[in-house]
């Protein structure tokens, strides 16, 4: 996406939040690369936290996400909203990460709101860890990803209704916004395009518990083997067009 086109949705975005709207948007979009890898070899190579490589008549795509949704062990329910990213080269990244009223307003809304998702399934929920920095290998560079830690606890017989627990808290916030259902409308309406499985969950439960990860990430190929790269941002008040669009940038990356 060009500056111009981006910065026509942000300030559209702006406009929003302006009118009171929406208070937080994850604002994404999609970019054509190239790249000498197929989507197996980028599965088998990339350094991630969680990945999945996909196909079937319609789709694949590869998908190699360092954000945890949802985990439950224990008849305890945990989530891991992960929003702010910087460029570990940056002299004194973390503190300004950390420090950054902008990125401090965006993560708090996020935590809120994650906090608010895990209250409609669980009970007695805390945030237990709030804006700890996590490194996160992007190619040829490293950035630092802000992340907080929230918990509730689940009645013992959690994993009989695993799918109303999901479905009650999807879409993941840390990828729509706040208000939720009305960030998710405008979203709509500004991103022009199918997000199709990017910013949707995958995960493995083994009969006793349960790992999520949000689907960001992600390279999916068409039948014509084009390939694209879905990538984006959280947009606030306080956003700087700049800063983001680079962001978006950022996060088109092969960790390894």
């Amino acid at each position: 996406i060009s500056f111009f086109e981006y910065k026509k949705k942000f300030d559209f975005l702006q406009n929003e939040i302006r009118n009171g709207n929406t208070y937080l948007l994850n604002l994404t979009s999609k970019t054509k690369i190239e790249t000498n890898f197929t989507l197996d070899e980028i599965y088998e190579k990339v350094n991630a936290r969680f990945k999945l490589r996909y196909q079937n008549k319609n789709d694949n795509f590869v998908c190699f996400s360092p954000e945890r949704f949802v985990e439950i062990k224990k008849n305890k329910i945990y989530t891991y909203p992960m929003k702010g990213t910087i460029d570990a080269k940056i002299p004194n990244a973390q503190a300004k990460i950390l420090g950054d009223i902008k990125e401090m307003a965006e993560h708090t809304m996020v935590v809120d709101l994650l906090r608010n998702d895990l209250g409609i399934v669980s009970t007695k929920v805390k945030v237990e860890k709030f804006r700890y920095i996590e490194k996160i290998n992007a190619g040829n560079k490293k950035l630092l990803q802000v992340s907080s830690k929230i918990s509730g606890h689940l009645e013992e017989n959690w994993n009989k209704r695993i799918g109303t627990i999901l479905t009650s808290m999807l879409p993941a916030g840390s990828i729509t916004g706040t208000p939720k259902k009305k960030t998710i409308e405008i979203l709509k309406d500004c991103e022009n395009y199918d997000r199709d499985f990017y910013t949707g969950i995958f995960g493995v439960f083994d009969g006793t518990s349960l790992d999520t990860a949000v689907m960001i990430r992600f390279i999916e190929q068409n039948k014509t083997k084009e390939q694209f790269y879905k990538s984006g941002g959280g947009i606030t008040c306080d956003s700087d067009v700049n800063l983001e669009y680079q962001e978006l940038i950022d996060k088109i990356y092969l960790p390894f």
